[in-house]
This record gives structure tokens, C-alpha cells and sequence, in this order.
């Protein structure tokens, strides 16, 4: 699968998206899957490679876009797709408006981007677009201070790797309590396998 060149698409490390996985594992069958900011794609077609039922890919840059279109054509994906090209926070406003609902969503948009706040702020407004029981993951530099609330989500665990960090928010109360156990015992298994750090 081909990456592509330049500062606006920064690929997930291996080990980290590996890491990643591992903790979404039982989650994946038959989810529905938002790649925000898909870049290439390499993230959601994972997910479907490892059993997402249906992944929406929402990337603003067509030339981007065109090798996300190569890359799936490369590993044979034609069904259970979506390409939106929009911005992350305009294209949540329209799914929310659809009435559309994710079981995982995965946002990693540049570092230097002023995205993060919009969108996870969007997230607030429109909290059923992800779904019960739902996760969102975000990928930021460790650097970049992230609110241990938006709304409804709350943090309940960070995985970091060098300078990149995965942040994963859950509904609050009850639910943020189940998903942090579940994410908990997933780092934990990572951790000890020296492929991730908290």
C-alpha cells in the first residue's frame, strides 16, 4: 500500500497502530468505523482488514483522496466504503444530520492543525455520532494538551509512543467505566509485550 509525501499526511507509526489494534481487537467485528482525516487510508483499511463491517473515510485533499482511491483498489475494497472529501468537523455535521452512528472513530489530523478542538468540540454537539458503547481515539504530539472532557466524553486511557499519543474517550459514568476496564486490560497485555507504553 503507498503512502504519500508530504507534511499534511504524517502516517501512523507501526508500532503504535499495532498497539492501536491490539486494544480495538475486540471491537472490530462488524463495527462501523470513521477515519477522520484518513489520509492514505492505512488506518480504516486496517480496521476492515481486520474485520470493521464499514468504514467512512473523510479526507479534505483530492489528490490525497486519489491514493486513498489506488490504495483501496490495490487490496481489492469495493464494498462497505465511503470516501467523503470534506472537512473533519463539516463532515461530522453532515453524518450527525443523516443520523449516521460509529462504533469506533479514529481522528488523526496534522499536528500543527487547529482541527482538534473544532472537531472534538463538533463531537460535543452531536454526541449520538458515536455510538453506544462506542470509542474515539485521537492521535496528537505529547506536547499538545488535550481536555480530559468534551461533553458527554471523557478520557479513560492515553497510549504513548515517543512524542505521538493516542488519547481514547468514552461516554462519562458508567460507560467510561466499562470502556476504561476493557482499554486497561488491552495496554496492560501491550505493555508487557514491549510494544507500547501508557
Amino acid at each position: 500500500m503507498k503512502g504519500f509525501s508530504g507534511r499534511a499526511v504524517r502516517p501512523i507509526p507501526d508500532r503504535l497502530k499495532e498497539a492501536l489494534f491490539n486494544v480495538l481487537r475486540p471491537r472490530l467485528i462488524g463495527a462501523r468505523f470513521l477515519d477522520l482525516c484518513a489520509g492514505t487510508g492505512a488506518v480504516g483499511i486496517e480496521a476492515l482488514s481486520r474485520g470493521a463491517r464499514y468504514v467512512t473515510f473523510v479526507e479534505r485533499s483530492r489528490i490525497v483522496i486519489e491514493q486513498l482511491r489506488h490504495n483501496l483498489a490495490a487490496c481489492g475494497i469495493r464494498e462497505g466504503i465511503e470516501i467523503l472529501q470534506q472537512d473533519a468537523a463539516r463532515a461530522l455535521e453532515q453524518l450527525g444530520k443523516r443520523g449516521e452512528a460509529f462504533d469506533v472513530i479514529f481522528f488523526d489530523p496534522p499536528y500543527a492543525s487547529e482541527l482538534y478542538e473544532a472537531v472534538l468540540e463538533q463531537l460535543a454537539r452531536a454526541p449520538s455520532v458515536l455510538a453506544p458503547g462506542g470509542i474515539l481515539i485521537v492521535m496528537h504530539h505529547a506536547k499538545r494538551a488535550l481536555a480530559a472532557r468534551y461533553g458527554e466524553f471523557e478520557r479513560v486511557r492515553q497510549l504513548r509512543q515517543g512524542e505521538n499519543v493516542l488519547s481514547f474517550y468514552a461516554r462519562h459514568h458508567a460507560e467510561a467505566a466499562a470502556t476504561s476496564r476493557d482499554v486497561d486490560a488491552d495496554v496492560r497485555a501491550c505493555s508487557r509485550s514491549g510494544r507500547a507504553s501508557r
